[in-house]
């Protein structure tokens, strides 16, 4: 597979994708993540990352997909998850509502069957792509959507299943221990048998790249991260850094603001709007972190507070320093106990 799997260009510095409010955004890469991507794609293993909320974990899977032309597939973890949903799903309410209409004329037990109602999940359409589509399909050779009784994952452009899929599951710590366990075993084996079904699932293609987040609130088992590789995205602790870090990420977001030179009221010094923002971001992280007042804000709540102010000040809606500690309150000062009145 290390002959022929496609891997990030060393010389790959950002690309665009769409994030979660549906803007287009440019996540940048550095060598670290280039290089955990890599070796997770050239090894075939899952690609754990540990992070604080907010850091960029889920973006840069997106980001991955993009960048290697591969379908995008979510998946959100919660306590109720189990490990079979992130292989497939028993719609029991299409089912009931199916006999509910055969009752009401000649009972049809084909049209009952369980195979009928099994929905493909994350993993099996990044496994067996082909073999997800027959299922969900009503077997006529269509590309139209009416034609699927349940829709498989979106894709667009160049992004296409014959390249393979990058499958995000986000916040595995947040799941029973089963389900990560689950996994490592649908995964080891590359088939799974799904309830209702005469044969197993084989995996197909391109083998998925698996990229699964964690904000390390519960531990993980020990021989789920065994068959990982980890990657930890930090928030940067110095100050400068800190800075260093906002600004790089707000100046190819945002470079109409990068021009924007401002101060504050009780500030002599003058700075872009970039540059002012990361700064008080700091402080009123560094004010939460003392008074643990969780979660920290970081680098989404940045993204938010420029974004807040690039649209309101395209609609006159105050100057640039006004705008900015407005909606510093909402984003960076989430906490009930933040004190409002202290502001910079």
């Amino acid at each position: 597979m290390s002959e022929t799997v496609k891997l990030l260009a060393a010389d790959l510095k950002q690309t665009e994708i769409v994030n979660d409010v549906g803007t287009t955004i440019k996540h940048i890469f550095d060598k670290q993540t280039k290089d955990a991507v890599n070796a997770a794609l050239a090894i075939n293993r899952p690609l754990l990352i540990w992070g604080e909320p907010g850091i960029g974990k889920s973006q840069l899977a997106k980001a991955v997909a993009q960048e290697l032309n591969r379908v995008f597939i979510p998946f959100v973890a919660d306590a109720q998850t189990e490990s079979r949903d992130l292989l497939w799903h028993f719609d029991a309410i299409a089912r009931l509502a199916e006999a509910q209409i055969q009752n009401a004329n000649n009972i049809d037990k084909d049209a009952l069957a369980m195979q009928k109602f099994i929905v493909p999940q994350a993993l099996w359409w990044a496994l067996n792509w082909k073999n997800a589509e027959q299922l969900v399909t009503t077997g006529k050779d269509s590309d139209d959507n009416s034609l699927y009784r349940y829709q498989p994952p979106a894709y667009t452009g160049e992004c296409h299943p014959k390249n393979g899929a990058v499958v995000l599951i986000d916040e595995i710590d947040k799941a029973d221990t089963s389900v990560p366990n689950g996994l490592l075993q649908a995964l080891g084996a590359n088939r799974f048998h799904p309830q209702g079904l005469d044969r197993a699932v084989e995996a197909e293609g391109v083998p998925p790249l698996v990229i699964i987040t964690t904000n390390d609130s519960h531990q993980l088992p020990d021989a789920f991260l065994r068959r990982c590789l980890s990657l930890h995205l930090s928030f940067p602790d110095d100050a400068e850094k800190q800075c260093a870090f906002l600004v790089q990420r707000g100046e190819v977001n945002f470079p109409e603001l990068k021009q924007s030179i401002v101060g504050l009221p009780d500030n002599a010094a003058e700075d872009n709007i970039l540059t002012l923002a990361a700064k008080l971001l700091i402080t009123d992280r560094q004010y939460a972190e003392t008074n643990q007042l969780y979660p920290l804000c970081g680098q989404a709540e940045y993204f938010d507070l420029l974004r807040g102010i690039e649209t309101l000040n395209a609609q006159k809606r105050g100057t640039l320093v006004e705008l900015m500690q407005c909606v510093r309150e909402y984003t960076f000062q989430k906490h009930p106990d933040f004190p409002r009145a202290d502001r910079a």
